[in-house]
């Protein structure tokens, strides 16, 4: 015999859904075993919670208008299911009153449609590819939409149904006692994980997460002025969510190589210049092949001393998003022969003859001109 769901919760069968869930809060309020822990009081409750998922059901409540009961055509027998225990929801109204602020009790589901994770990506760019920018091609492996159910995660028409553990609320509440007095905890549904829903039929190419792991060809765009260790965010390009969720963003790390010539310090390019001491006394002119501007003349004044520096303004790196470039510093190391022959040595001899009373000198480390070297770097720098 078909019970009678409309008795158990003293309302009439032309009831609204308002009315039921008032009746059920009543009822609720006074058999909870929190409340009272009778196990008579016990055994009403779950008759009660029953009830409640069956007229709050719009195909159940059908099938008792038509005389039927449900929960004995779901195979729950001659006993109650124990309904209303799985998700609280109802329960914590019934007791606070909606305290999350829109009268339902519990939060919303997340459903299964979630956004995608962002990606990480390392690409290696020479020291020219880091100035003039590049695109690069490039492999990546993701997740990408099902062709097969096209993020539906369901297999052929079937459709995703409410979660029969929470309900579909997402979440399930357990009220535990302390010494402040009962507390209500909740945490997500370990059977939909949040979602609310479980899809009975799945896809059997992704098993219903509406995605699938593949391998994709990239073209990533990567601007003049970039360093070691920048990141350039290409929007949308990462993974596809769960239950074809919108992309998350994929992010390309650049890896700077190391360049045969030039050493990088933010936008500024330092290299060495190997000068022969005769070079450095009477003056030259030397030609370095800079990244941007290809061989360009640098000129090293009479008299140049070991340590010195040279500076091409504006010949080193471009400014990422600007017009302006840094500077190319030449270190100047002076190279003294270590080996002459007898003509050699003459000639310096008689050179030295000519230059009166230089002689070598021991000067303390704070002494003008040995800090010479330091303030000149210093100087070469701040650009003065």
């Amino acid at each position: 015999m078909a019970r009678d769901y409309y008795g158990i919760l003293g309302v009439g069968r032309n009831a609204s859904d308002q009315e039921i869930k008032r009746a059920y809060r009543k009822l609720a309020r006074e058999l909870h075993p929190d409340v009272n822990p009778d196990q008579e009081a016990q055994e009403r409750f779950r008759e009660v919670s029953t009830a409640y998922e069956v007229l709050t059901d719009a195909e159940k409540r059908r099938i008792v208008d038509m005389g039927g009961d449900p929960m004995e055509s779901a195979g729950a027998g001659g006993g109650f299911s124990g309904a209303g225990f799985g998700g609280l929801g109802d329960v914590f109204e019934a007791f606070f009153g909606g305290m999350n602020g829109g009268g339902g009790g519990a939060r919303k589901p997340r459903g299964r449609v979630q956004p995608g994770a962002d990606s990480l990506l390392r690409t290696r760019l020479s020291l020219a590819e880091c100035a003039v920018g590049v695109t690069k091609h490039l492999t990546v492996d993701t997740a990408v939409l099902c062709d097969l159910c096209q993020g539906a995660g369901t297999n052929g028409k079937s459709k995703p149904v409410r979660c029969e553990t929470c309900g579909g609320a997402g979440e399930v509440q357990t009220v535990q006692r302390s010494f402040l007095g009962q507390v209500m905890t909740s945490r997500p549904c370990p059977t939909c994980r949040g979602a609310g829903e479980t899809i009975p039929d799945p896809c059997r190419k992704c098993g219903g997460d509406g995605r699938v792991r593949s391998r994709r060809e990239i073209a990533a765009p990567i601007p003049a002025g970039v360093a070691g260790g920048m990141r350039v965010r290409l929007a949308a390009q990462g993974e596809i969510g769960p239950g074809g969720g919108p992309a998350g963003d994929l992010y390309v790390e650049i890896v700077e190589q190391p360049h045969d010539t030039f050493v990088r310090d933010g936008d500024d390019l330092h290299c060495t210049i190997r000068v022969p001491m005769v070079d450095a006394a009477l003056g030259t002119t030397v030609v370095i092949d800079t990244i941007l501007d290809g061989p360009t003349e640098l000129s090293i004044p009479a008299g140049t001393q070991p340590g010195e520096v040279s500076v091409l303004r504006a010949h080193g790196m471009p400014k990422l998003r600007s017009s302006s470039r840094g500077d190319l510093v030449a270190h100047l190391d002076i190279v003294v022969p270590s080996k002459l022959d007898g003509k050699q040595a003459d000639l310096l001899r008689k050179y030295q003859s000519t230059r009166g009373n230089e002689h070598t000198e021991v000067l303390s480390a704070q002494s003008e001109h040995n800090s010479g070297l330091f303030a000149r770097l210093r100087a070469s720098f701040s650009g003065r």
